[in-house]
């Protein structure tokens, strides 16, 4: 969500900053605990409202460490309809745990997905029943002061820089620009991929980070659609490579659905677009309105497209029917790094926790029982 600024709501801002402040005051004097696990805990969030491509940079990272190291995942499950500690398998869900840890699971079975409200216990719940566990990367943790993480991440939007913002409610930010101090690391994500070095110079000087902080500029890269339920029946076409005559449903359910409609919009003339808000919940007189703006495209070949992580949510009606049900597509994202910075994140990350790595003592005492 993008806040359209209200000079009336400063105040209220100013307030809201004094809160926050003082909160963070209290947690970086000692005076609220927070706890440090004497083991490999990856942070990845932001200070803004709005999607900055947590999910996706948290799935890199997963997706990075998995094949050395046995990898988990923890969140909060938002909008889930459960408070507890959940485990993700191939019947949970959305509702069990919310969309995005479905998503990570969907694409990385082999790492434990987890959500708990209580990061604290998730984390010594993950180390008690897992021992095996090596590393637990916390997806959108930045603001749970409740633990200190060993390696934090902090994500901002090329087009929203956090600098350049305001505390809520007259603003985006969660809270002050300050406590990009905690992080280690700063991802400018959704970066054009043909930035300038001179720009990138001067956000760098902008950001003023700390000499002990690292920086680096991602961008999305859409990859071909994939068919939300199963397979496609024979005859629907699934190469889009030559589909300029085409047209095209899009089903949005995202903090913001631009990007992603302005690349669609190179390669298909008629895009009819819903747009619905962050995380909705989708019923059937939504499913009505994607027939409807189906049967309005003009195109001979007609498609229905969304997002990962609404596919997620969509997958749950199974009563879809033909010619939707094998017309609807996803498009998955990934992580690019620019300016030839992938080898040096990933070898910054890998190498955190392999010197971080040791056998827990909750793990060597269930180990011993």
């Amino acid at each position: 969500m993008i806040h359209i600024k209200n000079i009336f709501l400063y105040p209220v801002s100013l307030l809201y900053g004094f809160i926050t402040g003082i909160r963070n005051f209290l947690y970086d004097a000692g005076i609220i605990p927070s706890v440090e696990f004497p083991f490999p805990v990856i942070c990845v969030g932001n200070i803004t409202v709005g999607g900055t491509g947590k999910t996706p940079h948290a799935e890199y990272i997963a997706g990075l460490l998995r094949e050395n190291f046995k990898v988990a995942t923890l969140s909060r499950g938002y909008k889930r309809k459960t408070r507890d500690f959940r485990i993700a398998s191939s019947s949970t869900l959305v509702s069990d745990i919310g969309d995005e840890p479905v998503q990570i699971f969907h694409n990385f079975p082999d790492v434990l997905v987890t959500v708990d409200r209580n990061r604290v216990h998730g984390v010594n719940r993950i180390l008690l029943d897992y021992p095996e566990t090596e590393v637990i990367i916390l997806d959108d943790g930045f603001q749970h002061r409740r633990i200190t993480p060993g390696f934090s991440i902090l994500l901002s939007d090329f087009e929203r820089l956090f600098v350049r913002d305001h505390m809520l409610p007259y603003g985006n930010l969660r809270e002050s620009k300050g406590n990009m101090r905690r992080a280690d690391m700063i991802l400018i994500t959704k970066s054009p991929e043909n930035i300038s070095p001179i720009q990138r110079r001067l956000i760098v000087k902008e950001i003023d980070k700390s000499p002990y902080q690292n920086l680096y500029f991602t961008t999305i890269r859409y990859k071909p659609p994939v068919p939300v339920f199963e397979k496609c029946h024979e005859g629907i076409q699934t190469d889009f490579s030559e589909c300029a005559g085409c047209g095209i449903v899009l089903i949005t359910g995202i903090a913001n659905p631009l990007p992603l409609k302005e690349y669609l919009q190179k390669s298909y003339t008629e895009i009819i677009h819903l747009s619905f808000p962050d995380h909705h919940s989708f019923n059937e007189k939504d499913l009505l309105s994607f027939s409807s703006a189906y049967n309005n495209l003009k195109s001979a070949n007609r498609f229905l497209f969304t997002t990962e992580k609404d596919a997620v949510r969509l997958r749950k009606f199974t009563n879809i029917a033909e010619p939707i049900r094998s017309t609807f597509f996803y498009i998955p994202i990934g992580i690019h790094f620019l300016n030839e910075d992938k080898d040096e994140f990933d070898n910054l990350i890998i190498e955190y926790v392999r010197k971080n790595h040791r056998n827990n003592r909750v793990s060597e005492s269930k180990r011993d029982n």
